[in-house]
This record gives structure tokens, sequence and C-alpha cells, in this order.
């Protein structure tokens, strides 16, 4: 079943289907000029290239919006395949390229659960949990003094992420990171 919608009904995390291509919503805001009427100005990347583009959809225009399969997988490991991600109801295995999960891989380490999304049985994209917890692998010891609300310091995570953490944070402590924004949200308690 096609499903339409209208251009004041475009949404941020969208995919529509424009020009034979599959587009996501990255930012979808309305305008209303002071002459002439109102539309929907809405950023896209394209799914299959990764490049962005600008359009206006007028609020009468109809969008078709793209049907998605959300799929709860495991991921197991990388090779020069790509990265491979299993299903967790049938245990089929899936190999998806570097460019469907994006700057995602700095916060996966196997085992990691998280959403595939398929359009018409290919890959498109990646939902992630909205926090992972990494052990610090590598940061400077804390300065003497030095109060929890006082300075950062970075800290690289066991994914090569790197994020500034509070003085109090050691090498080998858990950290909870926000995976939309990349930043230290807590220490997580053992």
């Amino acid at each position: 079943m096609v499903t339409f919608v209208n251009g004041n009904g475009l949404r941020t995390g969208y995919v529509i289907k424009l020009k034979g291509d599959l587009y996501r919503v990255m930012a979808a805001e309305h305008r209303t000029p002071g002459k002439g009427r109102a539309f929907m100005q809405a950023k896209l990347r394209n799914l299959k290239d990764g490049t962005q583009t600008e359009i206006k959809f007028r609020s009468d225009e109809s969008v078709e919006r793209a049907e998605m399969e959300q799929v709860d997988m495991e991921y197991l490991y990388e090779d020069p395949s790509g990265y491979c991600f299993m299903n967790c109801e049938t245990y089929e295995q899936v190999f998806l390229d570097e460019k469907i999960i994006g700057d995602g891989k700095k916060f996966m380490l196997p085992n990691t659960r998280l959403i595939v999304e398929f359009c018409d049985g290919a890959a498109v994209g990646v939902t992630f949990p909205e926090m992972v917890e990494l052990k610090v692998t590598d940061t400077e010891p804390g300065l003497k003094g030095a109060t929890a609300s006082g300075s950062g310091k970075p800290a690289t995570l066991e994914t090569g992420l790197v994020v500034t953490v509070p003085q109090f944070i050691k090498i080998g402590e858990m950290v909870r990171v926000s995976t939309t924004s990349g930043e230290y949200l807590e220490r997580v308690k053992s």
C-alpha cells in the first residue's frame, strides 16, 4: 500500500520517495513568507549516495512516504565485506555498508542490539538506542583539587570515540554516552 503525505505533513525522520530515489528528511521547517503561499522547507539526504539537498514542498503537494520495515538486529563483527548483523528472530545474517551505518559505528560493539530499517528488501538505515555504555581505554589522571563541576578532560572509549569526561573518571571505568549528541552522560555504577 502506498502512503502519501501532503507537503505540510513532512516530519524529521520520514523516508520519502522522490524521482525514484529514497530520501530521509533530516529537517523540516514550515515557512510563511510575507507574500505568497506557505511552504515546507525540507533538508533531505539521499539514502543511496548520501548527498544532501533542500527542497520546498507546497502544502497541497503530495509526497510518497516509503514503507519501512524495522527489524531487531544484533551487530556481530566487521570484516572486509562490511558490518555483519544478525536478525534476532530468524538468525539470518546481512552485511551492511559503512554508508548505511554512518557515524553510528563509534557506538557499536559486538552484541549491540539495534533496529535496522529496510525498504523494498534493502537496508536503508540504522536506529541506535538512546545511550550506550562504553569502557574508558585511555585518559589522563585527574587534576588534584578539581571538582566534579569543573573542567573536563578527553577520554578515549573502547570504540575509538573521544568524549569529554569529568576529572574523576579513570581508565577501565564504564560511562554512558548519548548516541544523538555523542556526549558523556554519566559514570556507570558497578
